[in-house]
């Protein structure tokens, strides 16, 4: 737990106790708190402390007092507000529901009949507020609460106390006020005056959002966006959705209007021709659709004179940093809401080989995805194709991005530019980053080891395996030295402290190894110096001897604060020009959130209590009472995976195995009362009780290694999936507990495979195998494996789980879908039908998941908190870093 909270619920304390945070917005951190006074729950609204550093206290709540007399049943009340150690907040109810914005990302559109209704009651609260001297100034879906249908805004006058209480300061602080895509033209120009017709103009593009499954206008940045609602007509809504009423699609235009002076006066003049089926307005052919350049030229060159600006201002600023070799400079670099750096998962940040720009993990629709920031410009454009995107590396020209998917490992090729990804290197790949070699050598993570491969996918070559019998059990973050010299990458101990971990260099051809220095991540700076990062995130360098691979001279601490995060990742990039990238926090704790997600997408927590640790993977008992978690805790001083069980209905979570080596692959015994899994690097297959209570039974020695377990209904049979060879192939084996002492094959091919899981009559066996080219979800009989089989999945697939009722089986697609097929036996083996259910993508961790014992709900992880999250960091951007290297390090 970050310092923060501790120091705000001391804060509070005689008031409020903060149970735990619900999420960030562009200017507050929310947390669910208990009204100590009231016995009631709250959401209690912390400003950034940027932007409280800004605003007075007292400033700040005598303006936001003059929302706390809106009482309206479609407006979130405030119940409070001050200031308490230096954290200005204030307190509204927490209402236990979902945000327009989750619906919509959700549903994409709605009924028409449920939109407008929606638009009609938020226009009757905006009405209400205007009526008293309140203009909302960011409607947006995000701050529209859904209470059993009833919307309700939030956040009602907070960005007009803020903007007042900054007094024209807001800048300063990093931070804006409204949402890009539903911004008036006027707030879009940023014009002193703002009137009800700006909230009614937000909430017509709300509505078209909902009628028509995306904004009026659309764009690769934020200034394309607002370079559109300055100059470009919206296109009529009908357009796009043919069903829209005519007489609502007059109201979006007429709400839409540029000039404020033509849109409808008040809120619920919005409303009243909402409801009007007569009401008409305009043209509603091409000229409403018509580009309005040739009306508002005066706002085009405003716009245009706003961006340059803007970029001339970056520029200069960057290029009088380069030329001058004085004092270092360090730029916190803003993200604009919505585009924030992602908390989780690997190495987060690549720079292209001019300098010029650099992508980095951030928020998607679907989960994490990557995006590109040009240096000369103030937000980032999404890179398409890119969903579940983890450790980016820019191809030797710059054209191109490769990174991993987790959810199957996967590894992938984009153009930069635009155009289709590609998948290089399906089920092949783990999670400890890439290098892109200059000579075209893609080096990356292969969980045993480090691998090398061509970007189409050929020339796979192991090219350093890890040490299992010295104990080794990961290598990450590999780095690519110039001229073919070799790779830098970390190595780790089974249960060794992060302190401990090694950077070694390896030779690309013969895979001789050496012993650099103790770190987490380590760069190379063509400055000619090394770079690494240490446990407590300080950042070390030291002169290097790329011929003999040897560090010279004495090391030099740069500065601390680098953030750490799970498994030692931390973000540390250079360009060739020689300015810097890193990513600035404390030492990061992983805390998981388990929640049950319903077969329509809805989720909801299992309980309050937040696991310590980093959940890897979960397995629901036969009843469903109980959860089986492989965890690791950070808080333990080790990397060690240890079996870990939870009650379903709440309650804390409990150790089951304690062992000095990584417990994983469990699975519960048929009655419900022991656990099955693999330890001692996956050679060892053990039972045990479920309580943790006794002690562990070995079953059977696997040297191959085991990667996932399933046991048969009757608990006679375990089928394992085990490695084979290294990466490329693995196979399915099986044996008897208390009968046989080896397994034996059941299912080995040329081809992977793996995710074994018994159907709930023990007659079937679920499977994902690479025979294809990718990874696809097949069934066959068991234990007769190979009298037939049928494919399952369309378009790739993984993590295949029974229906406990029988009849369906679930798994994960290419995509990140979790889909459901259902299985008939009779009179053959068949598949009758294929849904989608829902993105897990949203979660940020598919691959984590089982299933209630009815059938209706999964157990995840919720890994989607990256996204404002604050234990995400933020970045640092350090033009010619090169030259402070000289300086200290000649």
């Amino acid at each position: 737990m970050s310092q923060t909270p501790d120091r705000l619920r001391a804060a509070l304390a005689d008031r409020y106790r903060i149970e735990r945070e619900l999420g960030q917005g562009g200017m507050a951190t929310v947390y669910l708190a208990e009204d100590l006074k009231h016995k009631r729950m709250v959401a209690v609204k912390v400003l950034k402390p940027e932007l409280a550093a800004v605003l007075g206290a007292e400033r700040f709540v005598v303006e936001i007092r003059t929302t706390a007399a809106l009482q309206h049943p479609h407006i979130l009340p405030l119940f409070d507000s001050g200031e308490a150690d230096g954290f200005l907040y204030y307190v509204m109810p927490f209402v236990d529901g979902e945000t327009l914005r989750a619906k919509l990302d959700r549903e994409t559109q709605l009924g028409v009949d449920e939109a407008v209704r929606l638009a009609s009651d938020v226009a009757d609260a905006l009405h209400h507020a205007h009526t008293h001297g309140v203009i909302h100034r960011d409607i947006k879906p995000e701050n529209i609460l859904l209470a059993n249908g009833r919307p309700m805004v939030a956040d009602f006058g907070i960005a007009l106390a803020v903007s007042a209480a900054a007094g024209g300061r807001m800048t300063e602080t990093g931070l804006s006020l409204g949402t890009p895509h539903y911004m008036s033209p006027e707030q879009a120009t940023a014009e002193k005056e703002i009137s009800a017709r700006s909230d009614v103009y937000s909430l017509a593009s709300v509505l078209y959002e909902m009628l028509a499954g995306q904004p009026p206008h659309l764009g690769g940045s934020a200034q394309q966006v607002i370079m559109k609602i300055i100059t470009e007509q919206a296109a009529v809504v009908t357009t796009l959705r043919k069903s829209v009423p005519p007489n609502v699609a007059a109201t979006l235009v007429r709400a839409l209007e540029k000039l404020p002076a033509d849109r409808f006066e008040s809120a619920h003049e919005f409303a009243r021709a909402l409801g009007d089926p007569g009401f008409r307005y305009g043209m509603q052919g091409t000229a409403a659709t018509a580009s309005a350049s040739h009306r508002d030229p005066w706002r085009i060159g405003l716009a245009a004179v706003a961006l340059l600006a803007i970029g001339w201002a970056l520029w200069a600023s960057s290029r009088s940093a380069r030329v001058t070799d004085g004092a270092l400079a360090r730029f916190a670099l803003a993200t604009p809401v919505g585009q924030e750096l992602l908390g989780r998962g690997g190495t987060r940040v690549a720079f292209a080989p001019d300098g010029r720009s650099f992508v980095y993990t951030g928020p998607g629709a679907r989960g994490p995805r990557l995006w590109l920031r040009r240096m000369n410009e103030l937000t980032a454009t999404p890179i398409m194709g890119t969903d579940g995107a983890s450790s980016p590396t820019f191809s030797p020209d710059g054209k191109e991005v490769g990174f991993f998917t987790l959810t199957p490992f996967s590894l992938r090729v984009v153009p930069i530019d635009g155009g289709q990804a590609r998948t290089v290197l399906p089920g092949r790949t783990s999670g400890g980053g890439l290098a892109w070699a200059s000579n075209g050598d893609i080096y990356m993570d292969v969980g045993t080891g480090l691998a090398r491969a061509r970007p189409d996918g050929s020339d796979f070559t192991m090219v350093m395996t890890l040490d299992s019998a010295n104990g080794e059990t990961g290598i990450a973050w590999p780095e690519a030295l110039p001229g073919d010299r070799g790779v830098l990458v970390r190595v780790r101990h089974g249960g060794e402290p992060l302190a401990n971990y090694m950077i070694i260099a390896v030779d690309g051809k013969s895979g001789a190894r050496k012993d650099i220095v103790r770190g987490l991540v380590a760069r190379y700076s063509p400055t000619g110096h090394l770079l690494w990062i240490t446990a407590d995130g300080t950042l070390r360098a030291q002169r290097f001897d790329l011929d003999r691979l040897v560090l010279e001279g004495d090391p030099i601490t740069l500065w601390s604060g680098i953030l750490v995060g799970g498994f030692g990742s931390a973000d540390l990039v250079i360009s060739p020009a020689g300015d810097a990238i890193h990513t600035a926090g404390a030492v990061r704790t992983t805390f998981s959130n388990l929640v049950w997600v319903s077969r329509d997408g809805s989720s909801a927590r299992l309980d309050t209590v937040t696991v310590d640790g980093f959940i890897s993977a979960v397995a629901l008992s036969p009843t469903g009472a109980s959860v089986a978690l492989e965890l690791v805790r950070a808080s333990a001083g080790s990397d060690l995976t240890r079996i870990w069980a939870k009650r379903t209905d709440g309650g804390p979570t409990q150790l089951v195995t304690n062992e000095d080596a990584h417990n994983r692959n469990a699975v519960w015994s048929p009655n419900g009362r022991e656990l099955f899994y693999s330890t001692k690097g996956g050679q060892v297959i053990r039972r045990r009780r479920a309580d943790g209570s006794g002690t562990a039974t070995d079953l059977l020695q696997e040297l191959r290694g085991v990667t996932g377990l399933t046991v048969s209904p009757d608990g006679k049979t375990i089928v394992l999936a085990t490695a084979s060879d290294g990466p490329a192939r693995s196979d399915l084996r099986q044996f008897r507990p208390g009968v046989d002492t080896i397994s034996a094959p059941l299912l080995a091919s040329p081809a992977q495979e793996n995710d074994p899981s018994i159907s709930p009559d023990g007659r079937w066996i679920a499977y994902a195998s690479t025979e294809s080219g990718r990874f696809e979800v097949y069934v066959s009989p068991f234990p007769e494996v190979q009298t037939g089989k049928v494919q399952v999945s369309l378009q790739g697939g993984s993590r295949p789980k029974w229906n406990r009722r029988g009849g369906e089986l679930f798994y994960i697609s290419d995509s990140g879908d979790l889909m459901a097929a259902r299985i008939t036996t009779a009179p053959e083996l068949s598949v009758t039908r294929v849904d989608r259910l829902f993105s897990t993508l949203r979660l940020g961790s598919s691959s984590v998941y089982d299933v209630s014992p009815d059938g209706r709900r999964f157990l995840m992880l919720d890994g989607s908190s990256g996204s404002g999250d604050a234990s995400a960091g933020h970045i640092v951007v350090v033009p010619n870093f090169a030259a402070e290297l000289r300086r200290k390090l000649p």
